[in-house]
């Protein structure tokens, strides 16, 4: 009998470290002062996460599945969706705009 190594358990950690490497890349975004950009990677990371739970099975995606399939999809794609809406309509500081 064999223990599985890190090998056989990598697939399932997969989805999750793709979700939470762009949503790091996005965090970067937001730090360096571009928060259009950063706000749109972070809604993507969310429309992500809720592609990659309905393609994949439930015993490969990991710590994605938190509830049924259709919840996770639809509250991903609601939260992803809002903040996309979000990213699209912030703008600039009053300060910087011309009268």
């Amino acid at each position: 009998m064999t223990v599985p190594g890190l090998r056989s358990r990598l697939p399932v950690h997969a989805p999750l470290a793709l979700v939470f490497t762009v949503v790091a890349v996005g965090m970067v975004r937001v730090l360096t002062q571009h928060w259009r950009e950063g706000a749109a990677l972070l809604g993507g990371a969310l429309l992500l996460a809720a592609l990659l739970r309905i393609v994949l099975p439930t015993d490969r995606v990991g710590l994605l599945a938190i509830r049924s399939r259709p919840v996770d999809v639809l509250v991903y794609s609601a939260f992803g969706g809002a903040m996309l809406v979000l990213a699209l309509t912030i703008v600039r500081a009053s300060s910087d705009l011309t009268y």
